[in-house]
């Protein structure tokens, strides 16, 4: 019996043997063709690179196929990575074998957008002055792209358009013009910015010749152009010479009194404006009057306290530290007063101001005096009444002042006011008042108002 079991448990193991070899011969393995795909970095935008990852189940051989790419087959498990050039949907196609014959084929589909390579420029028409029109100017290279434009203060403020109309600014200042492009996967953003000017604006005023400041005939003036963005100017000068200037700030003289109108006509290229305003031109006295004119005694003068020097031409006083080479030929008066008690005074010649207490005055020039008019014997007589009274150089006409030595003689201070003519060497007449005499310790002084005629 133990033999007989024995021999049955045998055939059994045989048989069972038998029956797992037959199936394992008869059953193939399935394939199941796979692989995952990756953007290199993430960039979807031409150049791409693309990597993909075999997951296959089942294959022993591989079959690749890379539309649109740099390599176009492979046979290797995991290609190296495949180079995408131009923009558009391709499809990468596997198909995977195995030794038993099974074979598998997988697709996907990518999609390789286009490169954003931004620009614009902005082009203003005509002139940066308030209103400005912008022409755009999309320099941005590609056709499937999507585009957003802000126009930060103008008109339209925003547009979608690839080539967006023109846009209007009217607020003065700097202006932002701003870009958005994007393919789908990323946005690039490019800002300009334009600077608005403000509108026309015309004005002016004038200055008046230094030595035309009585504003008696002739008057020689120089325009202060004060407007704002103007490109062009017409200026015209009734009565005027030159009548008319194209210059910015252009000069002119009027040589006969009255009420003369000056017009300027500004214009920028977008719009003309005018201003017209009036100058009045006194008749010409042929008298420079200057009043209250302190002149210094001597010490006063040399610790440049007081000036004792006076210049016509300079309209002011000079104390001894103000004599220079360029301004010594323009001291027309130089007053010499001993001290502070006023007992000996008396005007000088500048080319004797060294011989009498000051510093020499560089090329000067002389001037005859009468000090004192009722001892002169030299048959002149000025009153107080005609100093006034004069409004015109007509009583300095008649005048010839020769000078004598009692009319070069001092005075003191016990007749107030005084009269005291004088005769520059270039011919001009004329008289000083003075007015008062002021004892201030070292800082004394004379006022007096001067009447001299004008140079020719």
């Amino acid at each position: 019996m133990k033999t007989l079991s024995l021999k049955f448990n045998f055939f059994v193991f045989v048989f069972a043997v038998f029956l797992v070899t037959s199936c394992y011969e008869e059953t193939a393995i399935v394939v199941k063709s796979s692989f995952d795909v990756t953007f290199v970095n993430g960039d979807q935008s031409v150049p791409v690179g693309i990597k993909v990852s075999n997951t296959t189940e089942g294959g022993d051989e591989y079959e690749w196929t890379f539309e649109g790419g740099n390599i176009t087959t492979s046979s290797e498990k995991n290609p190296q990575t495949v180079i995408y050039n131009e923009p558009g949907t391709y499809t990468i196609a596997l198909k995977a074998t195995n030794v038993d014959g099974e074979e598998d084929v997988f697709e996907k589909e990518i999609t390789v957008l286009e490169a954003i390579n931004i620009d614009f420029s902005s082009e203003v028409i005509e002139n940066n002055f308030s209103p400005v029109i912008v022409k755009i100017n999309n320099e941005t290279v590609g056709n499937n792209l999507t585009y957003s434009w802000s126009f930060e203060g103008g008109t339209p403020a925003t547009s979608t358009a690839r080539n967006p109309e023109n846009i209007k600014f009217t607020s003065v200042g700097i202006h932002q013009i701003k870009l958005e492009v994007s393919n789908g996967f990323e946005t690039l953003e490019q800002t300009k910015t334009i600077e608005v000017l403000p509108g026309l604006e015309v004005d002016f005023d004038w200055d008046i010749a230094a030595f035309d400041d009585d504003e008696q005939a002739p008057v020689n003036i120089t325009l202060n152009n004060k407007s704002t963005s103007a490109l062009t100017y017409l200026w015209t000068f009734s009565g005027g010479n030159p009548t008319t200037s194209t210059e910015e700030h252009p000069s002119v003289v009027f040589t006969t009194p009255g009420t003369h109108s000056i017009t300027l006509e500004a214009s920028n290229g977008k719009e003309t404006k005018s201003r017209t305003r009036t100058i009045t031109v006194l008749p010409d006295t042929k008298l420079r009057i200057f009043e209250d004119v302190q002149l210094g005694i001597n010490i006063a003068h040399n610790t440049n306290a007081i000036g004792a020097f006076f210049s016509s031409e300079l309209r002011k006083t000079l104390t001894a530290n103000e004599v220079t080479v360029d301004n010594g030929s323009k001291i027309d008066l130089v007053f010499l007063g001993l001290s502070s008690a006023f007992s000996f005074n008396k005007f000088v010649s500048p080319t004797e101001a060294d011989t009498n207490g000051f510093v020499t005055i560089p090329n000067a020039s002389k001037t005859k005096y009468i000090n004192t008019i009722e001892n002169c014997n030299c048959g002149v007589r000025f009153s107080v009444a005609q100093f006034d009274a004069m409004s015109n150089d007509q009583p300095l006409q008649n005048l010839t002042l020769t000078e004598t030595p009692e009319g070069l003689l001092h005075f003191d201070d016990a007749n107030v006011p005084r009269i005291v003519l004088f005769q520059t060497e270039d011919g001009r007449k004329g008289a000083i008042k003075i007015k008062q005499f002021v004892a201030n310790d070292t800082n004394s002084y004379i006022s007096c108002d001067i009447k001299i005629q004008k140079l020719p």
